[in-house]
């Protein structure tokens, strides 16, 4: 017997009114919290708990997630040269465009040049505040990054908190169970069973949605307060309007190849969207987007592969940051990178971004550790732009999971693994609300 996780079936449109809506919810609060930060921001900052409380409620849940989610849609493919062939399919897109991402950061720090105006003398930088970031990143490196996917137990991957190392024991574990053959049938059909009461109580964590995005976004204006934004401008403006062309351009031109209008999509995954721009986390809508992914003809098997490994490999929000940042520095530190360092830059980007994967604040670290690789830019320079990256990381949530969702339709059709009706049907909204999942 196969068990689907599937949500109630919502009430007919308009029950309620808007105000039932998760997405109406959260931008009610983003709104409130944005309010209390800028005129309460002794009160807002104090908020802040609540905002981490809530993450902390979704990653407690997206490692059974992920591992029933993926485990099982293993074990369903019967033959393992499926497995390979989806992962490889999956990891040739990551590689693209992520690079992609990276030229696209690199060509706007060169078109717009951000930091031509600032001309600092790195000597004048106080590093004390980058000097934990710093540590990690020279912490974060290739080795250490491969060794770390390897728990030290098998129970050690659901309690470490690292993504890669669930990935790890649930690729094992469904290759294993695939290789059983029918005797491990009553196992699977629990495990998806348990799937059900999983996905369920996704459902209830995220009625804290709101509560935990106001106390984000109250916190963020409340500690460093809408003016902070004014000296680094044009930065923040670069990567914003640089972010939003990748995703309405690049990944648009994507969507249209394959089928589907990005706009639609984005319509149709508001919510969760809403949900990574008050909580600045990509990880706080992780199981909503793998349940909503499988709504929309998504093969259940497919989609367990390529969103989980899409949060650590397929950064195009990072990627475009991180060259984009790390030439605003050299711009603004009076730094000539010629064409062949910019280049060098870059390569040394592609391999420091895979190495960070998975670490708490990835995006500045991964900038850290590109430029302690590179000392053609200097490292105090990251102080320029720590008072707002936390503005920039909402930017590179969004366009993260952004491109995780194109990502796993476009391998599903690769893959014959999409059933077009239901993705129109769903991208159109004909089908039963699909908020019904985390409502």
């Amino acid at each position: 017997m196969k068990v689907q996780p599937q949500a109630e079936a919502s009430p007919p449109a308009g029950h309620g009114g808007l105000a039932s809506h998760l997405y109406v919810q959260v931008l009610v609060a983003i709104a409130i919290g944005a309010l209390l930060g800028h005129f309460a921001p002794g009160f807002a900052v104090q908020l802040k708990p609540l905002g981490d409380g809530f993450i902390k409620l979704v990653k407690m849940v997206i490692a059974p997630v992920i591992f029933l989610t993926l485990a099982t849609g293993i074990a369903g493919m019967k033959e393992l040269r499926t497995v390979g062939r989806v992962a490889a399919k999956a990891f040739a897109y990551f590689l693209f465009f992520s690079t992609l991402a990276l030229f696209v950061g690199l060509a706007a720090a060169n078109l717009i040049r951000p930091g031509a105006r600032m001309r600092i003398d790195p000597a004048t930088l106080d590093t004390t505040a980058i000097a934990e970031y710093a540590a990690k990143a020279h912490d974060t490196t290739l080795t250490g990054f491969l060794l770390s996917i390897i728990p030290d137990t098998l129970v050690g991957a659901f309690t470490g908190g690292n993504i890669l190392q669930v990935l790890l024991v649930a690729i094992l574990f469904g290759i294993s169970l695939s290789m059983v053959g029918v005797q491990a049938d009553p196992l699977i059909d629990w495990m998806e069973r348990l799937s059900l009461v999983i996905f369920r109580l996704v459902g209830i964590l995220m009625r804290a949605a709101p509560v935990g995005a106001l106390g984000a976004i109250a916190f963020t204006v409340g500690r460093y307060g809408l003016g902070s934004l004014a000296s680094l401008g044009v930065l923040v403006a670069t990567f914003y309007l640089t972010s939003l062309l990748f995703v309405l351009v690049i990944l648009g031109a994507v969507a249209r190849l394959t089928g589907f209008s990005i706009l639609k999509l984005v319509r149709y995954l508001k919510a969760e969207l809403l949900l990574v721009l008050g909580t600045s986390s990509s990880e706080a809508a992780l199981p909503s987007l793998i349940q909503k992914m499988e709504r929309a003809g998504c093969e259940k098997s497919v989609v367990g592969l390529v969103v989980p490994t899409g949060y650590s490999f397929n950064l195009d929000g990072t990627n475009i940051y991180m060259t984009l940042a790390a030439l605003f520095i050299a711009q603004a530190t009076g730094t000539h990178l010629s064409f062949g360092q910019q280049l060098l830059l870059l390569g040394v980007a592609m391999i420091s971004s895979k190495g960070a994967a998975g670490v708490t604040g990835a995006g500045f670290i991964t900038l850290a550790a590109t430029l302690s690789i590179v000392p053609s830019v200097p490292l105090a320079g990251m102080t320029l732009i720590l008072g707002v990256d936390r503005f920039m990381s909402e930017c590179r949530s969004l366009t993260n999971f952004m491109g995780n969702a194109v990502a796993t339709i476009v391998v599903a059709r690769w893959e014959g693994a999409l059933d077009r009706d239901r993705l129109s049907a769903a991208l159109d909204g004909l089908t039963e609300d699909p908020e019904a999942v985390i409502a």
